[in-house]
């Protein structure tokens, strides 16, 4: 068993869960997205993201990319609740609440990517 395989795979996985988990339920109602949920989603991505750097494979190159795109749509979705939050006159609207939600459902979608990815990678392996 690859230990750095198990790692990297966990904090996938990990992440995909959180950002799912903060994604579903009414897209503007923002009671129903916990804040820190988001920023755990954002901060185990990041992990993920980092433990990418180095693998110099074709594969590994496209589950960096997957996580950047993923990190992106994350940081700004933050951003954008850090600004309805604590900077605009409205609050967290259910606009606001809608790009949040619809930006982390971008993430997800990479991050469903790179599970595929982790899946296909997985069932292609051959013992040398």
């Amino acid at each position: 068993m690859n230990l750095e395989k198990v790692v990297f795979g966990f904090f996938v996985l990990l992440a995909a869960t959180l950002n799912f988990g903060f994604f579903i339920g009414d897209i503007s109602n923002p009671d129903l997205h916990n804040i820190y949920e988001l920023f755990a989603a954002l901060a185990v991505s990041l992990i993920a993201t980092v433990l990418k750097f180095g693998d110099r494979t074709q594969i590994g190159a496209v589950h960096l990319a997957t996580s950047l795109v993923a990190d992106l749509q994350l940081v700004a979705a933050s951003v954008v609740w850090v600004w309805a939050q604590e900077i605009s006159a409205e609050g967290m609207s259910a606009a606001a609440t809608a790009s949040v939600v619809s930006l982390s459902g971008g993430a997800l979608l990479a991050k469903v990517v790179s599970v595929v990815l982790l899946v296909i990678e997985t069932v292609t392996f051959h013992r040398g």
